[in-house]
């Protein structure tokens, strides 16, 4: 009997043991998961910035430079012609320029056949023009030039008129033309440009409209 009694107290006391454990056991895995559900830790990122270096275009609107190419006066081959060109930026779009060029006619083809026949004298040969045009940018933008440089650029058009001299008469003309600004430096641009100058002569016998295409390349600086 007293065996009996000793084994169940025996067996009591192992279950309570049991249990006390179990309960022990719950008390850290209560505190983790306390300490888990707080706030995380903050990573702050190392980032290495970049410099980035901002175009420092010249905040003036005046522009002034020089240019030469070559001229095709009709009826008188293509000629080399160089000039000079001012222009005032009204807006980021619309701009004003002012054009002075001269070149030299060639001789006709009437001439080339019979040496004999002068259809203009040495003076008359020279061909100067003055104009007023009106630009707009038509296409500003990026021209890359391989992988780490840009330029800014624009595609514009122009239309003007303007006064020219040739065969010792003053004629009023009209010019039409299309060309590209490229930013070389902060100050200094290039431009190619192709325009057609129209005005009414009557030098091969019969009045007519001629069309004198140029293209011509230059430079000019921002001040």
């Amino acid at each position: 009997m007293e065996i009996r009694l000793s084994s169940v107290l025996l067996a009591a006391a192992l279950l309570s043991g049991c249990g006390w454990f179990h309960r022990g056991d719950k008390g850290p895995t209560q505190i983790v998961a306390e300490e888990s559900a707080g706030e995380p830790s903050i990573i702050e990122p190392q980032v290495n910035r970049r410099a980035v270096k901002t175009p420092k275009i010249k905040a003036k609107d005046f522009e002034l430079g020089g240019y030469f190419g070559a001229l095709s006066i009709q009826d008188f081959g293509t000629n080399p012609i160089y000039g000079v060109r001012a222009a005032y930026h009204v807006s980021e779009d619309i701009f004003l320029e002012g054009f002075l060029a001269r070149s030299k006619a060639g001789t006709t083809s009437l001439e080339d056949v019979f040496p004999d026949i002068t259809v203009l004298n040495d003076s008359g040969r020279r061909f100067t023009y003055y104009d007023l045009d009106v630009g707009y940018n038509v296409l500003p933008g990026e021209i890359f030039f391989g992988r780490g440089r840009a330029f800014n650029s624009a595609l514009y058009v122009t239309v003007g008129m303007g006064d020219v001299k040739f065969a010792d008469k003053d004629q009023f003309a009209l010019n039409f033309g299309i060309g590209e600004r490229l930013l070389i430096t902060d100050w200094l641009a290039m431009h190619l440009d192709v325009r057609d100058h129209v005005f009414e002569t009557d030098l091969t016998g019969r009045t007519k409209n001629v069309h004198n295409l140029e293209a011509t390349l230059g430079l000019t600086v921002f001040y």
